[in-house]
C-alpha cells in the first residue's frame, strides 16, 4: 500500500506538471492571438498596440481594502457610502457589492446583468439601445459614478452602454447619496470601481463567441513601468460585435473600449493615480416592441418597427486624477480632478403610437445631435482623533462641479406607418424639419462634512451634512415658442444621520435618515425655473455573518421623492413636474461561501412604489418598471479533489414580477423566471474554458419596459463560449 501511494502521488505530480505546462502554453498562445484580434477590433487595420510579454502571476492582496479586489463573492469593506475605507458592517445604509469573481463566473457583458444580483435593482431601459438605465428601489436612474465621480454632470444619462473590461467591483448604495455626491437620485447610487495597476506583472484576456453572431475580445495587462520607482500601469481593452436576436438584417451593434490607468507612489506617504476611459458605441436605434391593448405581444420578439438605416453613434470619454498625501498616520489630504466629454448623433424612425384600430404603427423620422463636457474637483481631508473620550473619523471636503456644455438639437418629420404584426422595412429617408433645441449648463459648489464616531459598547454614529449652491442655465426652443430664462439660482442642504449597533460580533443593526437634492435636467415645456427634485429616506437594517465567509443583510425602507419630472402625456418630447412619489419595501441580500468551493450570491425584494401626489397622473398608480416582488440567486461549485478537480458548475434563477410600463399605468408587462447555468474548466491558474447558458427554458418576456412604444424583450435561449488566459 505505501508503494501504491507513492506511485499515485507521483502520477498526480506528473499530471499537475503537465497541466501547468499545457496551461502556460495555452495562455501564451491565446495572448498572442488576442493581441492581433484586439488590434483589428479596437484600433482598426492601422492600429498599433504593443503588449509586453508577461511571465509572473500575482495572487492579489491578502487583506481586503475598499476599492480593491475581493476574494470570492463576499466583500467586507467599501468607501462608496463614506469615502473612507469602512467595513460594510459599520455603514448605516444598505451597500451591496458585486465583485469581479461574479462577473467572471457569470460572464456578464452588460452592466444590467451584473446588477440583477442586487436586491431592488432592475434594468430600466436602454434608451433605444443607446445607454443604460436602472430602477433602484422603484426610482429610475440614468447615470452612475466611476470611482466616486458622477458621470455627465451636464446631462441626465450616459451616451454609451457601459463596458465591464476594467471593472474591479460594482457597488450599489441604496437610498439618497447627496450628502457626499451632490446631485443624485433618491433610489440610490451605482458606483463602478475600476481595476488598479499592479507592480507585479499580471494579465488576463478573453476570447468569446456566442449565439446570434456575438463576438468579443477583452483583456487587461498590468506591470511596473521601468525607469520610475513606484510607477505601475494597466491597460484594459475590449471590442465586441453583437448582431443580437432582433431583426436588423445584416446590421449589428459594436462597441470599442480602451482604459489606461497608472499609479505612482513617489514616497511612502504619497499616492498618485489616474484612470481614463474611452468608449465608442455604434448601434442600431432600437425601441423594441410596442404595447397594444394593455400589454406587449410576445408572439415575435424579434419584430422591429424601425428602418435598417436607423443608427446611433455615441462616444464617452472620462479622465480622473487622484492625489493623496498622509501628513501623518491620522491625517490625509486628497485631491480628485475629473474631466468628461462626449456626445452622440442618430438618424432613426421612431414609433409614436397606434392607428387604424391598432393595426398600424405610426412613425416619425428623427435625427439628433448632442455634445457634453464637464469638469469636477474634490478637495478633502480625512482626520482621525480622540475627543471627549470618543474616537472620530472626520471627512471634510469642497466639491466644484461645472457641467459647462450640454446641447441637444433634434429634427423630425412624419414617416410612413408599418403593419403592427408584420412590419416591413424599406421606406426611403425623407426631409427633416427643425423640432427642438436644448442647451443646459450648471455650476455647483458643495461643502460637506462627515463624522464617524465610535461611541463604545458596540455603538457607532455617523452624522453628515452638505450644502450645495450654484446656478443653472436652461435654454429651450421649439418652432412655436422661444424661452430664454435667466440663470436659475440653486441651493440645497442634504443631511444624514446614522446609528450602528453591534451587540455581538457577527450581528449588526443600523438605522439611518438621509436626503437627496437634484437640479432638474429634463426638458420642461414652458417652465423657466423648474424646482429641483428632492428625496428623503428612512431606513433600518441588519447584517449577520452566518459564517465567517457568508453574510446575510436585510433592510426596510421608505423613500419620498418630490418635484419629480415625467413624460408629458400630451407631448412625449417634453417633461412635466409630476408631484410626489413614494417607495417602501423590504429587501435581503446573501453573499459569500457556504462550504469550500461552494459560492453564492442572492437577493430578494418586496416593493410598493406609487404616485402619492399629482395633478397630471392618477394618485395611487404604480411607478413604471418596479415589480412588487423580485429575486435572484446564483451559485457555483468548484470540485475540490479527485478526477473532477478543475471542473466548476454554476446555476441561477432570476425572477421579476409584473410591472407597469408608464406613469399612466396604461399597460403592464408580465413577470418572468429565467434560468441560467454555466460549466467551466480551469486547466490551472493560467487558463479556463467556460460555457454559459442563458434562459435555458427559452422564456419570452419583456426585460426592460420604458414607454408604450419602447419595450426591450429579453434574449431567447443563448450560449456563450469563453476562452480565458492569465499570465
Amino acid at each position: 500500500m505505501p508503494g501504491r501511494r507513492r506511485r499515485t502521488d507521483s502520477t498526480r505530480r506528473k499530471r499537475r506538471g503537465n497541466s501547468i505546462s499545457i496551461g502556460r502554453v495555452f495562455a501564451t498562445t491565446l495572448f498572442s492571438l488576442a493581441t492581433t484580434s484586439v488590434q483589428a477590433e479596437v484600433d482598426g487595420p492601422s492600429g498599433d498596440v504593443v503588449l509586453s510579454e508577461l511571465s509572473v502571476t500575482g495572487t492579489g492582496p491578502a487583506v481586503e481594502r475598499a476599492g480593491g479586489p475581493v476574494a470570492g463573492y463576499r466583500a467586507t469593506r467599501s468607501a462608496t457610502a463614506t469615502r473612507t475605507d469602512t467595513p460594510l458592517r459599520d455603514t448605516p445604509q444598505s451597500v451591496q457589492v458585486v465583485p469581479r469573481d461574479v462577473l467572471v463566473d457569470q460572464q456578464d457583458i452588460r452592466l444590467g446583468d451584473a446588477l440583477q444580483n442586487v436586491s431592488s435593482v432592475q434594468p430600466g431601459g436602454t434608451i433605444q439601445g443607446r445607454s443604460d438605465t436602472f430602477i433602484i428601489r422603484g426610482f429610475r436612474t440614468q447615470t452612475y459614478a466611476i470611482d466616486g465621480v458622477l458621470l455627465n454632470q451636464a446631462g441626465n444619462f450616459s451616451t454609451v452602454t457601459r463596458d465591464l473590461a476594467d471593472v474591479e467591483r460594482i457597488e450599489v448604495l441604496k437610498g439618497p447619496a447627496s450628502v457626499l455626491y451632490g446631485r443624485g437620485e433618491p433610489g440610490g447610487l451605482i458606483n463602478i470601481v475600476t481595476r488598479q495597476p499592479t507592480l507585479a506583472p499580471s494579465g488576463d484576456i478573453n476570447l468569446q463567441g456566442g449565439s446570434f453572431g456575438f463576438r468579443r475580445v477583452q483583456g487587461s495587462v498590468s506591470s511596473a513601468i521601468e525607469g520610475v520607482e513606484g510607477l505601475a500601469g494597466r491597460l484594459s481593452f475590449a471590442g465586441q460585435s453583437d448582431p443580437t436576436f432582433r431583426n436588423f438584417g445584416d446590421r449589428n451593434n459594436s462597441r470599442t473600449f480602451v482604459a489606461p490607468a497608472f499609479t505612482w507612489n513617489p514616497s511612502p506617504d504619497t499616492r498618485v493615480s489616474f484612470v481614463g476611459e474611452f468608449t465608442r458605441l455604434d448601434s442600431q436605434y432600437d425601441e423594441g416592441l410596442v404595447a397594444r391593448n394593455g400589454g406587449v405581444p410576445l408572439d415575435n420578439i424579434s419584430r422591429y418597427y424601425g428602418e435598417l438605416f436607423s443608427r446611433y453613434n455615441g462616444t464617452s470619454n472620462f479622465g480622473l486624477l487622484k492625489v493623496e498625501h498622509d501628513l501623518d498616520q491620522n491625517i490625509t489630504l486628497r485631491e480628485v480632478l475629473n474631466a468628461q466629454w462626449g456626445g452622440f448623433n442618430f438618424l432613426a424612425t421612431r414609433a409614436t403610437g397606434l392607428a387604424s384600430r391598432n393595426t398600424l404603427v405610426s412613425r416619425r423620422e428623427t435625427a439628433g445631435y448632442s455634445t457634453y463636457a464637464s469638469v469636477d474637483s474634490q478637495t478633502e481631508i480625512v482626520a482621525k482623533f480622540d475627543l471627549l473620550g470618543f474616537r472620530h473619523t472626520v471627512l471634510a471636503g469642497i466639491e466644484y462641479s461645472n457641467g459647462y456644455r450640454h446641447s441637444y438639437t433634434t429634427q423630425s418629420t412624419n414617416y410612413p406607418s408599418v403593419n403592427f404584426l408584420n412590419p416591413v422595412p424599406g421606406s426611403a429617408i425623407v426631409g427633416l424639419q427643425f423640432q427642438s433645441d436644448l442647451k443646459q449648463k450648471n455650476e455647483l459648489n458643495g461643502l460637506y462634512v462627515q463624522d464617524q464616531i465610535d461611541l463604545g459598547l458596540g455603538l457607532q454614529m455617523l452624522v453628515g451634512v452638505r450644502y450645495d449652491t450654484g446656478t443653472q442655465y436652461y435654454f429651450s426652443r421649439i418652432p412655436t415658442s422661444r424661452t430664454i430664462p435667466p440663470e436659475q439660482q440653486l441651493s440645497g442642504t442634504s443631511p444624514r444621520v446614522g446609528l450602528v449597533y453591534r451587540p455581538v460580533d457577527p450581528l449588526t443593526f443600523y438605522a439611518s435618515y438621509t436626503t437627496s437634492f437634484k437640479p432638474q435636467t429634463a426638458n420642461i415645456l414652458n417652465v423657466t425655473n423648474p424646482p429641483p427634485e428632492t428625496g428623503e429616506l428612512y431606513e433600518i437594517g441588519s447584517r449577520l455573518d452566518l459564517t465567517p465567509d457568508l453574510t446575510l443583510s436585510a433592510a426596510a425602507f421608505r423613500i419620498t421623492r418630490n418635484n419629480v419630472s415625467g413624460t408629458d402625456p400630451n407631448n412625449s418630447l417634453y417633461s412635466v413636474i409630476t408631484g410626489q412619489q413614494r417607495s417602501e419595501g423590504v429587501e435581503a441580500d446573501l453573499a459569500g461561501q457556504i462550504l469550500p468551493g461552494w459560492k453564492v450570491i442572492g437577493a430578494v425584494s418586496f416593493l410598493d412604489a406609487r404616485i402619492t401626489k399629482d395633478q397630471v397622473y392618477p394618485v395611487g398608480n404604480r411607478l413604471p418598471g418596479a415589480p412588487s416582488f423580485s429575486g435572484s440567486i446564483w451559485s457555483t461549485y468548484a470540485f475540490q479533489e479527485g478526477f473532477l478537480r478543475g471542473w466548476n458548475v454554476g446555476a441561477g434563477i432570476t425572477y421579476v414580477g409584473r410591472r407597469t410600463g408608464d406613469l399612466n399605468n396604461s399597460y403592464t408587462v408580465g413577470g418572468y423566471a429565467r434560468l441560467d447555468a454555466a460549466v467551466f474548466y480551469d486547466f490551472d491558474e493560467h487558463a479556463r474554458f467556460s460555457i454559459n447558458l442563458r434562459n435555458l427554458t427559452d422564456r419570452r418576456y419583456i426585460e426592460q419596459p420604458f414607454s408604450p412604444t419602447d419595450n426591450l424583450p429579453g434574449a431567447p435561449f443563448s450560449v456563450l463560449a469563453t476562452i480565458t488566459a492569465r499570465l
